[in-house]
């Protein structure tokens, strides 16, 4: 495969086990491989910037695609940074609130979260990985003196959730990712819009794109790719667009998806 190709990874489920809380090194040494023999490796993930620290520690990429589109870095400079506006902030915040619905406010630079403890169990295990990370803001939801760029919300039976979606669907696309986690992204703005964003700059066409996922949020990048690599365990409404399904992430999965596709030669997983 001659010409230079521009990969895609989300993260979790995808590049990252949530089994083993790590990148494979079958992952590691093929992504490096690719690059060595030229073809581009980015990240485009749902996560903030500050949340793929962990990420980046890991293995080496060309690019962060990060918060569903909404900051791009490129070769270490930003390309491309949209925060929601601060007075449509508030607004959100209000009608969360309104709506008896938990959030996630995420930043580039960490993550907001209510100042007391939340009713909700999962909101508050989040909380403490997050707290792990060292990427929870001194800034608890209830000040105003920052800004956001989107936000992951958590609803239950006291939620109301018609509202919730109605109010917010004129301005962002709301994610259904199961089991009442919510993905809110500002219109305009996508794992696709973001993959755009890089070809045009490097000079590439989507031919030359190759995208890999798992989970719903990949949707719209997988809708949007001519080459959609779908990992063993992933959501099957991503199922109509795959082009290629390999192994999950614990079966070396991305090594083998690049083998396979002829992106590199070489072999960095088990038979």
């Amino acid at each position: 495969m001659g010409s230079r190709k521009a990969l895609f990874f989300d993260v979790d489920g995808t590049l990252f086990s949530e089994v083993w809380k790590t990148v494979p090194k079958s992952a590691v040494r093929a992504v490096e491989e690719a690059r060595r023999l030229g073809h581009l490796a980015f990240i485009n993930s749902g996560r903030v910037y500050c949340l793929l620290d962990t990420i980046r520690e890991q293995v080496e990429m060309d690019g962060y695609l990060c918060g569903c589109g909404t900051y791009i870095i490129l070769e270490g400079k930003v390309v491309y940074a949209r925060a929601i506006p601060h007075a449509q902030g508030l607004q959100i915040k209000e009608h969360l609130k309104a709506c008896r619905v938990e959030a996630i406010l995420e930043a580039r630079d960490d993550c907001h979260f209510r100042r007391d403890a939340s009713w909700m169990p999962k909101l508050e295990r989040l909380r403490e990985n997050i707290i792990k990370d060292g990427k929870v803001s001194p800034h608890p939801i209830e000040e105003d003196c920052y800004d956001f760029d989107k936000f992951c919300c958590y609803t239950d039976q006291d939620s109301d959730k018609e509202r919730f979606i109605k109010g917010l669907e004129k301005d962002f696309d709301v994610i259904d990712r199961g089991d009442e986690f919510w993905e809110c992204v500002p219109r305009g703005h996508s794992k696709s819009t973001a993959i755009q964003m890089v070809l045009d700059h490097y000079g590439l066409s989507l031919e030359d794109a190759y995208v890999f996922g798992d989970s719903t949020n990949d949707l719209s990048m997988f809708t949007y790719a001519k080459n959609a690599v779908l990992m063993g365990k992933h959501d099957k409404e991503l199922e109509p667009y795959a082009t290629f399904t390999t192994r999950t992430v614990e079966e070396d999965g991305i090594a083998y998806a690049l083998k396979a596709l002829g992106i590199i030669d070489t072999v960095f997983y088990k038979g």
